[in-house]
Formats: C-alpha cells, sequence, structure tokens
C-alpha cells in the first residue's frame, strides 16, 4: 500500500468516531422518516398477513389437508377470498396514510426545507 492509500484508510477511519453535529439537512431527513416510516410498516404488515391469509386458504382448496375437513373447499375459498382482498386493499391504505402524514407535516418540512435551501 503506498502512502495515499494509507492515509486515506487513515482519514477514512477516523471519521467514524467524530461526533457529527447535527444539521437541518439531518432534522429533514428526520421529519422525511417520520412522514414515510409508518406507511410502509403498515404495509409491509397488512400486505403480509393477507399473504399469509390467502395462502391459508389455498392451502385448505388444494391438499390433502383440506380433504380431511368437511366443506373445507367452501371456506378455503372464502378464507382465500379474505386474504386476497387484504393484499389488493393494502396499497390504498398506504397512500391514504401516506397522504394524512404529508398533509401533518408538509408545514415543518416546506419551511427547514425553504430555509436550508435559501442559505
Amino acid at each position: 500500500m503506498n502512502r495515499n492509500d494509507t492515509q486515506f484508510m487513515a482519514q477514512k477511519i477516523r471519521t467514524q468516531y467524530i461526533e457529527k453535529e447535527h444539521t437541518e439537512l439531518d432534522e429533514l431527513r428526520t421529519l422525511d422518516k417520520r412522514v414515510k416510516r409508518p406507511a410502509s410498516i403498515f404495509s409491509y404488515v397488512f400486505g403480509s398477513i393477507g399473504a399469509i391469509v390467502m395462502g391459508a386458504g389455498m392451502s385448505l382448496v388444494m391438499t390433502d389437508i383440506g380433504a380431511k375437513i368437511a366443506g373445507a373447499m367452501g371456506i378455503g375459498i372464502g378464507v382465500g377470498a379474505v386474504g386476497l382482498v387484504m393484499a389488493i386493499a393494502t396499497y390504498p391504505i398506504y397512500k391514504k396514510i401516506l397522504a394524512s402524514r404529508k398533509k401533518r407535516y408538509s408545514s415543518q418540512i416546506l419551511e427547514l426545507s425553504e430555509k436550508i435551501i435559501n442559505k
């Protein structure tokens, strides 16, 4: 390794240990995460649950487990349909949550971003 590479690596490691001061850009990023995170978490959880419910319904219809339960075909179709509706409804609900969060935080974000842009 030559001297420049050594200095670069030392500087890179050194920057990891220097305390960073909190800037307005960090605050803007925090606000942006505060807007988007709840909607994303909801969509991941609700969509996954919907997919699992739909899979459970499909399992009742298509496997031998359903053959041992009386009326499993109808139950499986019903459960699968509920899971399908949940999975389809995830995106519109996500958009509504995101829109309401944007509305709540828009004034703060716009004010802070305007301050950063006009510096």
